[in-house]
């Protein structure tokens, strides 16, 4: 379909699909039986470029915004959605600072992210998931510094990152209202890394446990210099970034079609090949619909974002809902297309099944969004 894609856009849409086939499909079987994550293929698209699409100009970025990071989510993730979350991830740590961060802080931070440096966003805890006002790890200020104590938990690229967005309560009778967002650097004193989860999809991406015991953090990193902003950073960041897991299901769906038709036709069965089976036909339409159908609620959220729409919790959640759903739906497709082989890793449809499960359920599960759809609907937001 043809989605009116700017020249720029298309160029960025080109580089990473490009980069997808020439430099992470050799490797996308390996990194997933190992684990091991892909610091080589992260320095390579800082040194293309691509890290900082989304980055302001003045800092050393492209200047483009949430539709930039999408084509290249999307491109990156029809090969390899492990690999391409540790570039995802690092614009969910990045945005926070964008965001709200100083004008000292963005121009600290930024250059570095645009040209390649990772970063991370920690919010979860083991009481709090869906529900972020729960955050028990705490800053208290000393003088120049905070100090930091507690443990998060499932930080997408712990451990490799070098940035880290932190978000603490540094008041804890105010509730939501006493959530702060630190910049922590890694190697900080104080700063360490506990569990490295062991996954069942995007097993290349390090999920992390963060352990923070008396870790000193200079009070100029607290994003935008203000306590009492870091459950509304938050929230401002998952609403703009949610169309990027969005563009993360769309890519691996894509991937899994692009794999289940081809497989079709070269399949033979019965002396003729199964794509000429009007049963099989019907489901490569469906999955095809599916795909498409995600595809233009993430770009039409993402082109909301970057038009500044004043409300865009609803329209970011619902594509966020629509594309993971589909990602699930058109990945079992495509293993059931594939029969037997399907279900063996010899072929990359089983790892994009593995892969697609997740896409529901981080940055909000879809049974969160569909509450955060339903206040919007009674509220009367118009998206």
């Amino acid at each position: 379909m043809e989605y009116f894609l700017t020249e720029i856009q298309q160029e960025i849409r080109k580089l990473a699909w490009r980069f997808a086939q020439e430099k992470m499909k050799p490797v996308r079987a390996e990194l997933d039986k190992t684990s091991e994550f892909p610091h080589k293929l992260m320095k390579e698209l800082g040194d293309l470029g691509l890290m900082g699409v989304y980055i302001p100009e003045e800092y050393d970025g492209l200047g483009g915004g949430i539709m930039e990071m999408c084509l290249v989510v999307e491109e990156l993730s029809r090969i390899d959605s492990g690999a391409a979350l540790g570039y995802a991830a690092s614009g969910l740590g990045t945005y926070p600072i964008i965001l709200g961060g100083t004008k000292e802080q963005k121009k600290k931070y930024l250059p570095d992210l645009a040209a390649g440096k990772l970063a991370a966003f920690a919010v979860t805890e083991a009481n709090a998931g869906s529900d972020v006002a729960n955050v028990k790890t705490s800053a208290r200020r000393e003088g120049d510094y905070y100090v930091l104590n507690g443990t998060k938990q499932f930080t997408t690229n712990g451990s490799v990152a070098q940035i880290y967005t932190v978000i603490v309560s540094t008041n804890p009778k105010r509730g939501a209202r006493g959530l702060s967002a630190f910049i922590v650097e890694d190697g900080t004193p104080g700063f360490s890394f506990g569990k490295i989860e062991d996954k069942m999809g995007i097993r290349s991406s390090k999920t992390a446990e963060l352990v923070f015991e008396d870790c000193k953090v200079p009070a100029e990193n607290l994003i935008g210099g203000k306590e009492g902003y870091g459950f509304i950073h938050t929230m401002k960041t998952f609403d703009r970034t949610r169309p990027g897991v969005g563009a993360q299901a769309v890519g691996i769906a894509q991937g899994a079609l692009d794999e289940a038709v081809e497989y079709a036709k070269t399949r033979i069965q019965f002396g003729a090949p199964i794509s000429s089976f009007q049963a099989v036909q019907t489901m490569l339409a469906d999955m095809a619909i599916q795909v498409e159908s995600a595809r233009a609620l993430v770009y039409e959220s993402a082109r909301a974002i970057d038009a500044g729409v004043k409300h865009v919790s609803g329209i970011s959640s619902i594509a966020k809902v629509m594309a993971s759903d589909a990602a699930m739906k058109v990945t079992t497709d495509a293993v059931q297309i594939f029969g037997g082989y399907g279900y063996m890793k010899d072929y990359p449809v089983e790892k994009m099944m593995r892969d697609a499960k997740i896409t529901q359920i981080y940055e909000g599960t879809n049974q969160i969004q569909r509450l955060v759809i339903a206040s919007e609907l009674i509220k009367g937001t118009v998206w």
